[in-house]
């Protein structure tokens, strides 16, 4: 029988030959993820079942990443909590403050993603992982407490969505805006429960930090799911880690898919989601001019060391708009170490930007850069449901870094094409 690469990996975590969308399966856990904000609530449910050691300790990955450092009493006690699991069950995979990083970042980063594995963790964007060929899916801390103890989890097998892309990407135009493209096709219900399949020219092209964009915004689609083949760049990637031949998992052509689309992003332009809905997405020269309050350069769709070189090419010798706010956060400690090596940090400071430590902060307005009563903010992040970074009248567009940087020197919305 033919199957896609997402049926593939979970016939295998199940001890199967086979799957077929919509069975339910019992899938063996191969890296379990969680982070600050639900490893505590996670750690209270599996200390309740009574089971005095978690599965295997080396298949769990801690890190701090939503309140760094903790803002308050109430995230000090989730530090606290995750601090005690951590060194009762001795999780060796363990990063905290100072070798932390955004959770999402940190599993490609220090090599637990890997081709034909299955990832779980406490986040919905835990998709992003797909890029590497894994199937990496978000659960709840109930499921998660039962991963900890038992290393499985059950699945429902979704059926998948291929979307082959073709063309060649314009001056300015990035993963970002190609998958705010998709997302304004399909809506953000139009993969529910689905495995997104990225493929075609555009994909075998793009590096690896443009391919993870693309899977961690499958879930704004509903998806339960994001995936990407793995191929020589994925390999080169990898950087002499052994994969397993038996995990080298491709769709196979004759796979059967619950749709097809095919999209040529020679027309695309640069992007952004206006509020409320990643799926609400105008070009950047259609709602040009819009004042903003903040822009905001990091999360794990923008904080990529690439995604900092673009930013700064474009704010190289430039101030930003006196009226705006520019916030920049590198996705993880080793990131921002080499963005600092690479004089990328400076380039920021002389623009007026300010710099903080890894965090998801502002993305879900937790931390470092609250939105106020009718603020707006252009982001690189992945959201922009109402008050999801402050107050529930601030506005948020999300956009590539190119257009955030570009819109943070002229203090409103512009095509970075346009900034003279």
């Amino acid at each position: 029988m033919d199957m896609t690469i997402t049926e593939k990996i979970l016939a295998k975590s199940a001890g199967k030959s086979q799957v077929t969308p919509g069975e339910i399966i019992n899938a063996n856990i191969d890296i379990a993820l969680t982070h600050d904000v639900l490893c505590g609530p996670t750690a209270e449910e599996f200390w309740q079942l009574g089971i005095e050691k978690v599965w295997d300790p080396e298949k769990i990955v801690v890190t701090p990443d939503h309140f760094v450092p903790a803002k308050d009493i109430a995230s000090a006690k989730l530090y606290q909590t995750m601090e005690k699991f951590v060194k009762q069950q001795g999780i060796r995979n363990y990063y905290p403050l100072g070798r932390h990083g955004i959770c999402h970042v940190m599993l490609s980063q220090e090599r637990f993603a890997k081709p034909g594995i299955v990832i779980v963790g406490t986040d919905s964007h835990t998709c992003t992982s797909g890029a590497m060929g894994a199937f990496a899916a978000g659960i709840g801390t109930t499921d998660m407490a039962g991963v900890f103890a038992t290393g499985k989890c059950w699945f429902r097998v979704p059926e998948s969505i291929k979307f082959v892309l073709s063309g060649n990407l314009r001056e300015s135009v990035y993963a970002k805006d190609v998958i705010l493209h998709i997302l304004s096709e399909i809506g953000v219900d139009g993969a529910l429960y689905k495995a997104m399949e990225f493929t075609g020219p555009i994909i075998n092209g793009l590096i690896m930090d443009e391919r993870f964009v693309l899977c961690n915004m499958a879930i704004e689609a509903g998806a339960k799911n994001g995936i990407i083949n793995p191929d020589k760049r994925t390999q080169s990637y990898l950087r002499g880690h052994v994969v397993e031949q038996q995990q080298q998992l491709t769709s196979d052509v004759k796979a059967d898919y619950n749709e097809e689309f095919s999209i040529d992003v020679s027309e695309l332009e640069p992007s952004v989601a206006v509020p409320c809905l990643p799926s609400n997405v105008k070009t950047v020269r259609e709602v040009q001019s819009i004042a903003i309050d903040q822009a905001v350069i990091g999360s794990c769709t923008g904080g990529r060391l690439s995604d900092l070189r673009i930013a700064a090419q474009v704010l190289k010798n430039k101030c930003v708009h006196s009226y705006t706010r520019l916030i920049v956060i590198p996705a993880t400690q080793k990131i921002y170490s080499q963005a600092l090596q690479e004089g990328l940090l400076q380039i920021f400071m002389e623009a007026g930007a300010v710099i903080s430590t890894p965090t998801c902060g502002p993305c879900l307005g937790g931390h470092m850069g609250i939105l106020g009563e009718n603020e707006v903010a252009i982001t690189t992040t992945n959201r922009n449901f109402k008050g999801r970074m402050g107050h529930e009248s601030s506005k948020i567009y999300l956009a590539s870094a190119a257009t955030v940087a570009a819109s943070a020197v002229k203090g409103e919305i512009i095509d970075p094409r346009d900034l003279v």
